[in-house]
């Protein structure tokens, strides 16, 4: 579906708003490969410097798909920024739209000017509610806006997108000292707010209050885009609570070139995505209505009480936290652990009933789990990710070091017909051994000897693999989970004797949201560990 947009014949009419899904480079590209409907990429917002953001949570679901989040401006800093987007190969009829923001006209075009020669636009942030001294703060302000959008103007030679808060009365006086300044099109609208979003009567963000978005922010986009179309005379990338063909053909009548879908995204694979985007266009084009249905209104990000009654100490840096009462949680899938005030973080179940998860000490979060005292009180919601499916004649070979034994120990117990590999630095970093040993073939390997093997966990595997003949290793299917370099190490031996349609690997990569929305997840290809994994099969090529 050929668009026309700021000069460029694109291959579709749709983006994905700033901040939700396309975060990374590496997912970035993903999408430029597979999903030409997405005709507009839009990274992440950019700043000068390096920003954290805030602790998690960052998301949370007020209704069925109605949002609030509080991110804080997560990104790597201008620098870094300009580094990975140099690496990414962009079609010719993709327009990728770099966001930016900056605490004041100066730090809009430094940043502007690093990031310019890698993108086909500039999107400016005026519009970002929960981070103090950035966004709406600024986007408030006529005067202010026409100066940041006319600075960043004069310093570079591609389209200037100011992205529009809707938290004014008068954003058509604002649209028009946009354009004024020298704006290309305007982007409309950004999340709305903040508001606070409460559960057991503890705020749920760590930032306390966040930006809300999704479907009950629809009628206030469709508003102001009206708004905004009648106060200029430039194109306009419309979002907020967009998920139907319906919707996209209201915002195309109220004045829309192209069309951002964010929110109806949440909890959608990857494969996912793209198959609704490729609905979606049909629906345009064919005058049918059939995308929505494929939106995850039935996502469940409610938090369930659950009380700690055990805290085991296996070392000074490992504890097993037993907690009072069953979870819902499949092999393979992951919960999140929220303790007001300190935040949360994902998890594997160790075992499901009770519940029970196993902590090392990382950071300030795992540092005070490591201290809960018996009878303290937390909150889990999900299960997330998708569950693991082997194949009922297969024969599991999971590997793990780390807190990785907590993602194969409920696999081998409930699938059966497995061999458990733990690898540890010594014998005692060991724990959960014996439970292992009941349900599977147990190898131990330890960096000192002290227990089993002396030596790495896969070298241990690779003995083992020599000792199969071809039939045998074709019934294998692999379950990898631990620290990075123990993985690709499991994985580079077990591609010298097996397909790698048969290796699952989960890494400890970065997961906040839960639901594939943050991008904090994305793997080197692209895919997204929450919602795709956390057991990603292996590519199907040599890399590792």
């Amino acid at each position: 579906m050929k668009t026309q947009f700021l000069g460029k014949t694109l291959s579709g009419p749709f983006t994905i708003p700033s901040g939700i899904v396309t975060c990374s480079t590496s997912i970035i590209q993903r999408v430029l490969d597979s999903m030409p409907e997405v005709g507009v990429v839009t990274t992440k917002s950019i700043g000068p410097e390096p920003r954290l953001g805030y602790r998690e949570p960052i998301l949370a679901q007020y209704r069925p798909g109605c949002f609030v989040n509080a991110v804080g401006l997560t990104n790597p800093g201008a620098a870094r920024s300009a580094e990975m987007l140099a690496a990414l190969e962009v079609p010719e009829d993709r327009f990728l739209l770099i966001s930016i923001f900056g605490g004041s006209v100066a730090e809009y075009v430094d940043v502007a000017r690093q990031l310019a020669p890698f993108g086909d636009g500039l999107e400016l942030n005026l519009s970002c509610p929960h981070a103090k001294g950035y966004g709406m703060a600024m986007g408030q302000d006529p005067e202010l806006v026409r100066e940041i959008v006319s600075a960043v103007r004069e310093a570079v030679t591609i389209p200037v997108i100011p992205k529009l808060t809707p938290n004014v009365p008068n954003i058509d006086e604002i649209a028009r000292a946009a354009e004024q300044g020298g704006a290309d099109a305007i982007c409309a609208i950004n999340t709305m707010g903040p508001e606070r979003f409460t559960a057991f009567d503890h705020d749920v963000l760590s930032n306390g209050k966040g930006g809300m978005s999704g479907k009950e922010v629809l009628p206030t986009a469709l508003h102001c885009v009206r708004s905004i179309s009648q106060a200029v005379n430039c194109p306009i990338i419309a979002c907020g609570g967009i998920s139907s063909a319906a919707n996209v053909r209201d915002f195309q009548q109220a004045g829309a070139t192209i069309i951002g879908v964010g929110s109806a995204l949440v909890g959608m694979t990857t494969e996912e995505i793209a198959r609704y985007f490729q609905v979606l266009e049909r629906d345009i084009t064919a005058g049918t209505d059939q995308a929505e249905a494929l939106v995850h209104y039935d996502i469940d990000m409610s938090f369930r009480p659950v009380t700690l009654v055990e805290n085991e100490r296996v070392t000074d840096d490992i504890a097993i936290l037993t907690f009072d009462r069953k979870v819902n949680v499949q092999a393979g899938e992951f919960i999140f652990l929220w303790i007001p005030g300190l935040g949360e973080k994902p998890f594997s179940a160790l075992v499901d009933d009770p519940f029970r998860l196993v902590v090392i000490r990382l950071g300030q979060f795992t540092a005070e789990l490591m201290d809960l005292q018996p009878g303290t009180e937390a909150y889990v919601r999900g299960p997330h990710g998708i569950p693991v499916q082997p194949p009922a004649d297969s024969r599991i070979m999971a590997v793990a070091g780390g807190t990785g034994l907590a993602a194969v120990y409920q696999i081998a117990r409930d699938f059966g017909n497995a061999e458990i590999f733990m690898g540890a630095r010594t014998s005692e970093r060991l724990y959960f051994s014996e439970q292992c040993a009941a349900v599977a073939r147990l190898h131990i390997a330890t960096d000192d000897g002290s227990q089993g093997h002396h030596g790495l966990v896969t070298e241990l595997l690779e003995q083992r693999l020599q000792e199969l003949n071809n039939t045998e290793l074709e019934q294998l299917v692999f379950y990898n989970c631990g620290p990075e370099p123990m993985v690709h190490a499991a994985e580079a031996v077990q591609r010298k004797y097996c397909k790698p349609t048969q290796i699952f690997n989960a890494i400890d990569y970065l997961t906040k949201c839960g639901v594939g929305i943050c991008g904090a997840c994305g793997a080197p290809d692209g895919r997204r560990l929450c919602v795709d994994g956390p057991f990603l099969q292996a590519l199907t090529d040599s890399r590792v």
